[in-house]
């Protein structure tokens, strides 16, 4: 199951008053952590768990923990320090080392749910938004709010979840963005294992593919939308859909021609076209569009240099160029090591 904000709460929701349940969530770390700061997940009294709070090797201590908040109703914080033999985490095998805060709280209806229904509307909507959980002093407060970008449009923009101060309370602040939204151009045998990682990612995909024989739901049936419009449309639809990426692989250089010219104007975070540099050209030349006009670069040929050949390996490429574009990274090893 995806760890996505936004499929946790699609599991939450139907379910939010039939057990019982309580919000974990990371509010502070030090040294290396397998999560950061901001990540959640969610327990429930029938013993099922939402999402992850570390690489596995906490999550069912933190069950237990978990239980006690549903009985006494209280919120309470947690501590696993890596670094110390004595603590527990370590016991566990926690193998990052590091130190990280979990705050665990009660979600009832007498707390408003902790507002996570509004968060859930406001992802659903393709909303972003900031989400405040107050930090227990010794009384246990469960307080918890959610407020639209909108509507915080006074605040400077946050990209990263951080402890704040007001008055005498902290509050844990963190951005809420909605999920990545792909957009692929081509409904061919090598989209196939690109939509269903992409799925797999928990992020949104839309598919366009106006020929009969390709884009079939009984071949795509991870694809979110399948789109059945001209060409012309799709420059409104990422606009209204918010789509951060597009991907043309339409294997056909007059759709791949069309669908460029039609995106130019999206602010989009990614754009990749297929094949090689000289096919790139003869696009952007049948398009009426040279490299200098383009509103997005195009990353062509797509996705990183992972010596892919098979559609597998090459959807990987792509989606890890994705991934690394709209998180602002330049998709090196993290090591450094060549190899």
């Amino acid at each position: 199951m995806a760890n996505q904000l936004s499929q946790l709460l699609q599991q939450w929701y139907p379910q939010r008053d039939a057990t019982d349940w309580v919000l974990g969530t990371v509010y502070r770390t030090q040294g290396p952590c397998y999560r950061k700061t901001g990540a959640m997940m969610l327990f429930n009294s029938l013993g099922q768990q939402f999402g992850m709070l570390s690489g596995g090797c906490l999550e069912s201590d933190i069950q237990q923990h978990a239980r006690r908040v549903m009985q006494g109703g209280q919120a309470v914080t947690l501590c696993y320090d890596g670094s110390d033999e004595d603590d527990l985490s370590f016991q566990l095998g926690i193998g990052c080392g590091g130190t990280v805060y979990i705050l665990l709280q009660p979600i009832t209806a007498d707390n408003n749910y902790l507002q996570l229904d509004r968060l859930r509307d406001s992802l659903l909507q393709r909303q972003s938004g900031y989400y405040y959980q107050q930090i227990p002093t010794d009384h246990g407060e469960v307080e918890a709010n959610f407020f639209s970008a909108a509507s915080e449009s006074s605040r400077p923009v946050l990209t990263k979840p951080q402890v704040v101060e007001e008055g005498d309370q902290q509050w844990l602040l963190t951005p809420v963005v909605p999920d990545p939204h792909l957009l692929v151009v081509g409904g061919g045998l090598d989209a196939r294992p690109l939509v269903s990682m992409a799925h797999q990612q928990g992020w949104q995909v839309s598919l366009w593919d106006p020929r009969p024989a390709n884009a079939r739901r009984e071949f795509f049936l991870d694809a979110d939308f399948i789109l059945n419009c001209e060409v012309t449309e799709l420059h409104q639809y990422c606009l209204d859909r918010s789509v951060n990426g597009a991907v043309l692989m339409a294997h056909n250089v007059g759709m791949d021609a069309a669908a460029l010219k039609s995106l130019q104007g999206v602010e989009l975070e990614y754009l990749a076209m297929l094949g090689p540099s000289n096919r790139q050209q003869r696009v952007l030349t049948q398009a009426g569009l040279t490299a200098a006009e383009l509103t997005v670069p195009v990353a062509g040929p797509a996705g990183l240099d992972l010596g892919a050949e098979l559609p597998e390996g090459i959807a990987l490429s792509i989606l890890a160029e994705f991934h690394a574009a709209i998180k602002g990274r330049k998709g090196g090893s993290l090591s450094g090591v060549v190899w």
